[in-house]
């Protein structure tokens, strides 16, 4: 990855404030975005009068709000609630590519931020609207592009890759260290011990502060923790094998459960994109 030097991260900065600012003055109903960014780099906390489709083409993105994190691998989108504040951090080198959507209608409404997975149509939609003079080229063109690329936006499926995180406290501190060092192997009991609860207290506490079960959080902590070496092309069996999983069946089983495929099929499709 490029380092990240102190004119680097300013000249970041910049470029982002002279976007959003672009952005926010346009009166455009629909706006398209194209960016590369090195990784290490996090996007200031901000927010947008207009609802954002922000897909990964390339790279691991990070999004958190205060209602959570949320991770975008290579293939997959963040659809972000206008005025829901956020932080974008790049774990890798990242190519994206965004709509902004001033219309509240469809899916553009949704005041709940959700992670969809790109179709291949969607893909070839959003590199065509983005391509540089493809409106000025044939403006009817630009709008039948637009329009089929609204349309497929609210047609993409949801994947449960969001990960709810406490604010703080002692609970926080575990929930860091797990994602640091996932186990489908952690037992509610020692959290319970930890934070000295019993174990029927700590199920109550932890749904309520996170929405979700432990054994659920559990499960999108480890796949949080595995999409990205997977995105970087590592092989199935020594991350299913250092994420805890005593086979590669059964990281499998989770890993379809989660995101409807299996990993060597997922990795054959981001390849494919």
């Amino acid at each position: 990855m490029e380092k990240l030097t102190p004119a680097r991260l300013k000249a970041l900065d910049d470029d982002h404030i002279r976007n959003l600012s672009r952005m926010e003055q346009s009166n455009e109903d629909v706006l398209v975005h194209s960016s590369d960014i090195p990784g290490g780099y996090t996007v200031p906390p901000h927010r947008h009068r207009r609802t954002q489709f922000l897909c990964v083409f390339s790279g691991v993105v990070l999004v958190s709000t205060n209602r959570g994190r949320w991770m975008i691998p290579p293939g997959h989108a963040l659809l972000i609630p206008r005025g829901l504040e956020h932080s974008v951090e790049m774990a890798s080198d990242v190519s994206m590519r965004s709509v902004y959507i001033y219309s509240p209608e469809g899916r553009a409404a949704s005041e709940e931020p959700a992670v969809l997975e790109v179709t291949d149509l969607a893909r070839q939609l959003l590199a065509e609207a983005v391509r540089k003079g493809a409106l000025a080229e044939d403006r009817g063109r630009g709008e039948l592009v637009m329009a089929l690329l609204l349309d497929e936006i609210g047609r993409l499926p949801e994947r449960r890759l969001g990960l709810p995180f406490p604010a703080s406290g002692r609970l926080a501190g575990l929930c860091r260290d797990f994602v640091a060092t996932p186990s489908p192997m952690a037992k509610i009991d020692d959290w319970a011990r930890h934070l000295h609860m019993s174990r029927r207290t700590f199920t109550r506490f932890f749904r309520e502060e996170m929405g979700v079960s432990f054994v659920t959080w559990r499960q999108q902590a480890c796949l949080f923790a595995c999409l990205p070496r997977l995105a970087a092309g590592e092989p199935v069996t020594r991350v299913a094998l250092d994420a805890g999983y005593e086979s590669v069946p059964a990281f499998t089983t989770m890993f379809k459960r989660m995101l409807g495929t299996s990993p060597r099929a997922y990795l054959t499709s981001r390849k494919a994109a």
